[in-house]
């Protein structure tokens, strides 16, 4: 790969979401050659082909990949996305049975039910703030299906964390610092529980997540350090709490396209289909990305062992030869001809949290918790009547990670 002059690390600031489609819009083809932290070579790649390569484990791993700033706040130091090989089958099963194979249709009767609590509260206040109440009514749902001990006093704080944790992973400014400084109060706060749990003086439901990573041992046969153990006890009810992000985009698509509001409250395939329509249109994770175990080749580059892999994830999702008039938004997009289901979408093709098989590669196996968490509070707001307020609702794709700037202010809130 002949390597770039200049270091794009600045750009990459500057522009966020825009700046990996900028490099291939200018390129004009989908494998760009950039380069990243001051020396290391980086190949940006997109398109179901350039997912395959960057999930092939002996192409791109993800061990050492991940950036010092990223691992400190969001997804914390021994977490399962650090690791290769099986070390990582073993750990990812663990996130495989807890979120694809176990009973996660009650973390989103949870959720539903908490959010449904908390109407009547709004219905009482002059205005609240969708993403904040979003936050704390999942953090409310997730932590009672997890296990986690959390009284009523206690959950706005660390609902508030939690935001934080994923508000601060790709910024120097000082909401990253703010993140660092929650990931380890909050690191601390559970792996005194994990302690507590294993020297007899807490309980946790059998099978719960906090149960489950408690006991869970590693490749080696060991019972995780109760650091890591509080890391991945986080890397449960951390990612279920972004689902606020989600649902403030979902309010945004709502205003600018209420002709979705009244199919949306009957729910069924249509509210899948609009949940993968918000995820889809509106920016989340820029991209994800590896190292380069030896040296390998991709369309017709040369790529160095060390060098980074970068998967266009904004870009794949604005991609007009996998999704026609990609700046629209349609959730029949998703449907079926008849628009009574929601057609098949192949793993790497729409991948807004990563491509793949999550059962075993990198891909998030939470994923489809997302899609099932997000339909179901859909609906709900679909269903809620409010009014919103002048406020400032554009979506800055500077920002990583993006979001409404006003947060979604509603006000007059009326249960639907």
């Amino acid at each position: 790969m002949r390597r770039p002059r200049f270091d794009q690390s600045l750009p990459m600031l500057a522009k966020g979401y825009a700046w990996l489609p900028d490099r291939r819009r200018t390129a004009g083809r989908d494998t760009v050659q950039t380069r990243l932290l001051g020396v290391r070579r980086t190949l940006g790649v997109e398109g179901p082909a350039g997912a395959r390569f960057l999930y092939d484990e002996d192409h791109v791993r993800r061990s050492g990949a991940l950036p010092e700033p990223v691992v400190s706040t969001l997804f914390g130091h021994g977490a399962v996305h650090t690791l290769d090989g099986e070390p990582h089958r073993v750990r990812k099963a663990m996130f495989v049975h807890l979120l694809m194979d176990s009973g996660t249709a009650d973390l989103v009767d949870r959720v539903g039910a908490a959010w449904d609590d908390a109407v009547p509260r709004w219905a009482h206040q002059p205005q609240v703030v969708l993403m904040d109440e979003a936050a704390r009514v999942l953090t409310r749902g997730v932590c009672d299906w997890a296990g986690v001990p959390v009284s009523d006093e206690e959950l706005p704080a660390l609902a508030a964390d939690l935001t934080t944790l994923v508000d601060g992973f790709a910024t120097g400014a000082p909401r990253h610092w703010r993140a660092r400084r929650v990931r380890q109060r909050r690191e601390a706060w559970l792996a005194g529980i994990v302690d507590a749990l294993r020297a007899g003086e807490r309980t946790a439901a059998a099978g719960s997540v906090l149960d489950v990573v408690a006991t869970h041992r590693d490749s080696e046969g060991e019972l995780l350090e109760p650091r890591v153990a509080a890391v991945e006890v986080l890397n449960v009810i951390r990612p279920t709490v972004a689902v606020s992000w989600f649902i403030g985009f979902a309010a945004h698509a709502l205003h600018r396209w209420p002709a979705d509001r009244e199919r949306l409250r009957a729910g069924g395939a249509y509210a899948t289909a609009f949940a993968h329509e918000v995820r889809r249109y509106y920016p989340f994770a820029p991209f994800i990305g590896g190292r380069a175990p030896r040296d390998v080749e991709w369309d017709g580059e040369r790529v160095p062992a060390g060098s980074m892999v970068l998967l266009d994830l904004f870009g794949q999702s604005h991609d007009p030869t996998l999704f026609p008039e990609p700046y629209a938004f349609r959730p029949e997009r998703f449907l079926t001809g008849d628009g009574d289901r929601v057609r098949d979408i192949g793993p790497w093709e729409l991948v807004p949290q990563g491509a793949g098989d999550p059962r075993t590669g990198h891909r998030c196996p939470g994923e489809d918790v997302t899609v099932a968490l997000l339909a179901s509070l859909a609906v709900r707001l679909a269903r809620l009547g409010y009014r919103l307020p002048d406020q400032d609702l554009t979506i800055s794709l500077r920002r990583i990670p993006a979001r409404p700037a006003s947060g979604v202010v509603l006000s007059d809130v009326r249960p639907g």
